[in-house]
């Protein structure tokens, strides 16, 4: 036999441990993924190692010795340990992944983002920008945060929270173009980007006659919210998307009108899908971020 001062390899000990609780090589070798062979070599190879019996063999039927006994019991209160701390571990760093347009993640979640690592620092968020409905399998997205009238019924959708249209453009631009009442936008450059409410619709909402005069088209609603912050125009704000830019100077509605968005939006997962702590954390995080801009909202 060898010395029984060498240490022996972990693995060896684990297929130990299993062995004893389990009182036979083959239920072992099932649980192992090892034949009953091999598990009955790896103990052999233990007691050789160690210089001590750990089983009494008398056919088919195992027994432990006492030093058998006294180091089952003690692997098996570490082993326990150990795959407690790897669940721990597991459960402070989990992945979790979150689609939402372009839009919304530039000019209202990337904002947030550090406030968000401060309240959950061990969850991996990982942001997926698109603008198209993601497909939660073949992407593997955990949720998704849609802007739409209702989500389709093969989600579970919990709405967030709703919004409206203003005009806004840059201080500059409004006190350059002398734009003191809702009529001078006649002669103003007005932005066009693909939303249901429409400058036609705000006109008619500004109780204007004539339509309004045409004016270039951006469709991401970033590129023309950072046209109107540069001063090339008026664009139509989405209230969640220039909260930040209103409050901080950036962005000024000169005019008390204002659309209720057709769209809101949800906090959307495929129905049915197991959940997790850190998803659940995310989701309430958002509610609480859209509950706070709604109690700003005027």
């Amino acid at each position: 036999m060898r010395t029984a001062h060498a240490r022996p390899p972990l693995r060896s000990l684990q297929v130990f441990e299993v062995a004893a609780r389990c009182g036979n090589f083959t239920a072992a070798g099932q649980e192992l993924g090892l034949t009953q062979s091999g598990v009955s070599r790896q103990v052999s190879d233990l007691e050789a190692t160690l210089g001590v019996a750990l089983f009494l063999r008398n056919g088919a039927r195992l027994s432990l010795t006492l030093a058998g006994d006294r180091l089952a019991r003690q692997l098996a209160d570490n082993f326990s340990r150990i795959w407690s701390a790897v669940a721990d571990a597991q459960r402070s760093h989990q992945v979790v992944t979150l689609s939402m347009l372009p839009s919304v993640a530039a000019k209202w979640f990337a904002p947030r983002l550090g406030n968000f690592l401060a309240i959950n620092p061990d969850i991996d968020l990982r942001i997926t920008a698109s603008r198209h409905l993601v497909d939660f399998t073949l992407e593997r997205v955990d949720a998704a945060i849609r802007y739409s009238p209702a989500p389709s019924g093969d989600l579970d959708a919990v709405k967030l929270g709703t919004e409206t249209i203003t005009p806004v453009c840059s201080a500059q631009y409004a006190r350059e173009n002398k734009l003191n009442t809702f009529e001078d936008l006649y002669h103003a450059t007005l932005l066009y980007a693909d939303l249901p409410e429409d400058w036609s619709a705000c006109f008619k909402a500004a109780g204007c006659q004539r339509p309004p005069p045409a004016g270039p088209r951006l469709g991401d609603d970033s590129a023309i919210l950072q046209a109107a912050v540069q001063g090339q125009g008026v664009a139509l704000g989405r209230s969640l998307l220039v909260a930040d830019d209103i409050a901080s100077g950036r962005l000024v509605a000169p005019f008390n009108v204002s659309l209720a968005a057709s769209h809101a939006y949800w906090f959307v997962r495929p129905k049915g899908a197991s959940t997790t702590d850190a998803i659940d954390a995310v989701k309430a995080w958002l509610f609480d971020q859209f509950e706070e801009q709604n109690q700003m909202r005027p």
